[in-house]
C-alpha cells in the first residue's frame, strides 16, 4: 500500500511577509537578468512599487513604529523608495506646517519618494445633504495642502453616498468636481478608491 501523501500545513502570509518575500523575488529576478545579460546590471527595474502606510498599520497603532519614521522603515526594513500615507496616522497634522516639513525631510534623506495621502474620516464627498456635502469637501483642502507640501502628487479620497444609484452618481460627482477644482488649483490629482458603497460597484 501506498504512503499517504503528506500534508503539508502554511501559514497565512501576513502582508509584512508579503513584503519581505516580493522584494526578495523581485531582487532574485534581477540578478537571474543580470546573469544573463551584463547590460542589465545597469538597467532600470522593471517596475516600481510604493509603501501603503495601512499595510503597517497594527505597528503604527501599537505604537511601534511612529509616523516620522515611517520612510526609513519603507527603505531601510523592505528596500521600497515610494509611500502612500493614510491620513489617520497623522490626523491632527495637516496645518501643522513644521510637521509637515519635518516628514518631507525624513523621507528626502532616506531617498524615499512621497507619493500621496489616503484621506478617510473627513465626511462623505456624496452626502445627500448638501451643507455636509460641502463641509466633506472643505474638510480635505487642508490635506491637498499637506500633501502638495509633502511633494506628493495626488490625494487618495472616498465617493461614499446614499440613495439611487443614479442619486449617487450626481451627488458624489458633484463633490469630487469641487474638490478637484481645488486641487487643480494646487497642481494635485484627486484619486478616487474602489473603497465600499458604488465606489466597489465596477458595472
Amino acid at each position: 500500500m501506498p504512503s499517504p501523501t503528506p500534508i503539508v500545513f502554511r501559514r497565512e502570509p501576513t502582508r509584512r511577509s508579503f513584503l519581505a518575500t516580493a522584494v526578495a523575488a523581485g531582487g532574485a529576478a534581477s540578478l537571474t537578468r543580470a546573469e544573463a545579460d551584463p547590460a542589465a546590471r545597469t538597467a532600470a527595474p522593471p517596475f516600481r512599487i510604493s509603501l501603503a502606510q495601512w499595510s503597517l498599520h497594527e505597528t503604527i497603532f501599537a505604537g511601534t513604529l511612529d509616523n516620522l519614521d515611517f520612510p526609513r522603515a519603507a527603505k531601510q526594513q523592505f528596500g521600497i523608495e515610494a509611500v502612500e500615507y493614510v491620513n489617520q496616522f497623522f490626523k491632527d497634522k495637516a496645518k501643522d506646517a513644521d510637521y509637515i516639513a519635518e516628514l518631507a525631510r525624513r523621507a528626502e534623506d532616506e531617498g524615499v519618494t512621497n507619493v500621496l495621502v489616503m484621506c478617510d474620516g473627513l465626511g462623505n464627498l456624496g452626502d445627500p445633504d448638501e451643507k455636509a456635502r460641502t463641509v466633506a469637501v472643505e474638510n480635505h483642502f487642508p490635506w491637498a495642502e499637506a500633501a502638495k507640501r509633502l511633494g506628493c502628487h495626488s490625494i487618495r479620497v472616498n465617493a461614499a453616498s446614499a440613495g439611487s444609484f443614479e442619486e449617487q452618481q450626481k451627488l458624489a460627482a458633484d463633490g469630487l468636481a469641487r474638490l478637484s477644482d481645488y486641487a487643480a488649483q494646487l497642481g494635485m490629482n484627486v484619486i478616487v478608491e474602489n473603497h465600499g458603497g458604488l465606489s466597489s460597484n465596477g458595472a
